[in-house]
């Protein structure tokens, strides 16, 4: 028998439980919330599709993968509200040490790939872990556009809080951050969902 076969269906059976994991993004319908592995899918699309707008050239299936493993560690860490400031004091460290736990379950070449990729979207140190951001960034922004703002005005989020949360999403696409400042920011501003 293949122990690497028992790592890997061992590691899938465990990845499942990222579907558990609620985000504060509500759905379209904004009937529900939606869970880790959602955002990850509507990423995943989002980035096939607009990978020509990034500021540079990007290895577009590298980038989707850094974007379908990197909310992994939030199996053992949770999801870290984006305008929780109290929960953002213990985030690496939370999120490191489920990173160890989770891709080690892997044999060792694929666990240190993953490994390495979720570290290069923490550091955004290259074109592909830039335009991960953007999309990362972006994704819950068109949500809450879609759904009129409900879980900014559920958090009384302030505009502050947003584009403090964004001052780097430019840097993986100038010309989609401008277009989310328009139809999605200034918009909710001037409706009243975004104080």
């Amino acid at each position: 028998m293949d122990n690497n076969l028992d790592m890997l269906f061992d590691f899938f059976r465990e990845i499942d439980k990222e579907k558990q994991i609620g985000r504060q993004s509500y759905t379209t319908p904004g009937i529900r919330k939606e869970n880790d592995s959602e955002h990850a899918w509507h990423m995943a699309i989002m980035t096939i599709l607009l990978a020509e707008y990034a500021n540079e050239p990007i290895d577009v299936l590298k980038t989707v993968t850094m974007l379908l493993i990197h909310d992994l560690v939030e199996i053992d860490a949770g999801d870290t509200y984006a305008y929780d400031e109290e929960a953002k004091k213990t985030q690496r460290q939370r999120e490191e040490k489920a990173a160890d736990r989770i891709f080690g379950m892997l044999p060792f070449e694929k666990g240190k790939m993953l490994r390495e990729l979720w570290e290069e979207f923490e550091a955004c140190s290259t074109p592909e872990a830039r335009f991960a951001r953007t999309m990362d960034n972006i994704q819950p922004m068109m949500l809450n556009d879609a759904t009129d703002g409900k879980a900014w005005r559920e958090h009384g989020v302030r505009r502050e809080q947003i584009l403090k949360r964004n001052e780097n999403t430019h840097k993986g696409s100038e010309e989609l951050w401008q277009y989310v400042k328009k139809n999605f920011i200034e918009k909710n501003i001037d409706k009243g969902n975004i104080l």
